[in-house]
């Protein structure tokens, strides 16, 4: 029995279509995305229901890569509305009190000045419980809106390493207690404690020092889901919360065993970042109530939105190949965009289909089983995560949404209470930053 605690993150999106394809027409499914109040009671629900962070994820483009136009995406809703997620994180600490709250923002076409402020002020006005998703951004549908060149996947990593050593040399600008406020001796602040950062690289030259006073937790918690061998290198550097993909309990036991390998190489070996792989969860009272929303969480997939949603993610015109011909054998080197989730995909697909798989057949079984679906009742679903977690393949879960609240309301209702009878859950506290009850080092350097 492992001493440590299950991590257990609640996967969203803001917007209507989520990441069970053809979810947004489940009339279980809030489709009110533009209201405060959807995400108000998003909030709410995940902190409730047991979860320690909701975090969202983002792109900064509509998907425009199949057919080369976003017609196909706007008319089937596919990821096309994406708020602000910063805004709605601000809306959402107001509300909750105890769970981490996370949001996507690209060290490609952003400044780090910019998102270290963001952050710390995230943290400050959530008490501690800010959460950075690091992303490189993968497609060129993003690079055209922001008008700047397209870079290739490990010219992102590069940026990405000077950029993370730019904003968490800014959160150290202002020393932890730096800030005063004594009214007896006038002093705002001690100017002996606040330093200039003076930062001269490659990409970035930033002088500081940040206009925000050093974050509650330091650093806030950073998440990252890179898998190439670029991007394990870079979660080892620096990820906190790595969010990964894998197919099954050995795939998952290889990604781990990888990562700690990464972890002992730049020298994190005493509490090194969390790994937590993506799971969809259908979970019912009984398990044949479970397989029948499963079914028909399938009957509304569509396989043209799943090969709208695989071109975004892998920068692949998947509209340009026959339907009915074998895919290329090297559609996975092929990829611009994720290459790990495109390799397991593919993966799983000529597992199941063969050699010769078609588009089409890529198409059906990216609607309903691409990622890793565990369906049954609570003690069925229960003992999976648990095979998982004490199998050394994760340290947590990610779980991924079908009907958004539903998907997480029947995994507090079901799964949680389950999971903390066998000891792999803590009852939920407010007590520290969020970077303490997840046991995480400090890493601020002053």
């Amino acid at each position: 029995m492992r001493d440590d605690k299950m991590v257990l993150v609640a996967f969203g999106q803001a917007t209507v279509s989520q990441t069970q394809n053809g979810a947004w027409m489940h009339p279980g499914s809030d489709p009110n995305v533009l209201q405060p109040e959807y995400y108000i009671n998003l909030g709410r629900e995940v902190e409730r229901a047991g979860f320690d962070l909701l975090f969202f994820d983002d792109r900064w483009a509509m998907p425009g890569t199949y057919g080369r136009s976003f017609r196909d995406a706007v008319r089937r809703g596919t990821r096309v509305v994406k708020l602000d997620l910063l805004t709605i994180l601000g809306l959402i600490s107001a509300h909750t009190e105890r769970i981490g709250l996370g949001a996507t923002y690209s060290t490609t076409y952003f400044h780090p000045f910019h998102v270290a402020r963001a952050f710390a002020t995230l943290d400050h006005l959530s008490k501690g419980r800010a959460v950075w998703n690091i992303v490189t951004s993968l497609n060129e549908d993003e690079a055209e809106n922001f008008g700047t060149p397209f870079m290739e996947h490990d010219s992102r990593y590069d940026r990405a390493d000077e950029f993370l050593e730019v904003v968490t040399g800014l959160w150290e600008t202002w020393e932890r207690d730096a800030f005063r406020l004594d009214r007896s001796t006038g002093v705002f602040a001690d100017p002996d404690k606040v330093h200039y950062l003076d930062h001269k690289g490659d990409a970035f030259v930033s002088r500081g020092p940040l206009t925000v006073p050093q974050p509650p937790q330091g650093w806030p918690v950073l998440l990252q889901a890179g898998q190439s061998g670029r991007g394990r290198k870079f979660a080892a550097q620096w990820a906190d919360l790595i969010f990964v993909v894998a197919a099954d309990l050995a795939a998952g036991q290889k990604v781990y065993l990888e990562q700690h390998a990464a972890f002992e190489e730049v020298g994190r070996t005493a509490a090194p970042g969390r790994i937590l792989p993506a799971v969809h969860v259908v979970v019912g009272a009984t398990e044949a109530i479970a397989r029948e929303k499963k079914a028909y969480l399938d009957s509304l997939s569509d396989p043209e939105e799943a090969l709208i949603l695989l071109s975004e993610l892998s920068g692949l015109d998947f509209s340009s190949y026959n339907l009915d011909e074998p895919l290329p054998a090297d559609i996975v080197s092929r990829t611009t965009g994720s290459q790990a989730i495109v390799s397991s995909i593919i993966g799983k697909l000529r597992a199941n289909y063969g050699e010769s798989a078609t588009t089409r057949d890529l198409g059906e079984m990216m609607g309903s089983q691409s990622s890793v679906y565990i369906v049954g009742d609570p003690r069925q679903v229960a003992d999976e995560l648990c095979a998982w977690f004490e199998g050394r393949a994760c340290d947590g879960f990610v779980i991924q949404q079908a009907d958004t609240p539903g998907s997480f309301e029947d995994f507090g209702r079901y799964v949680i209470p389950e999971l903390r009878r066998r000891g792999v859950v803590d009852e939920p506290t407010t007590q520290g930053t969020f970077r303490d009850r997840l046991g995480l080092d400090h890493r601020a350097g002053r």
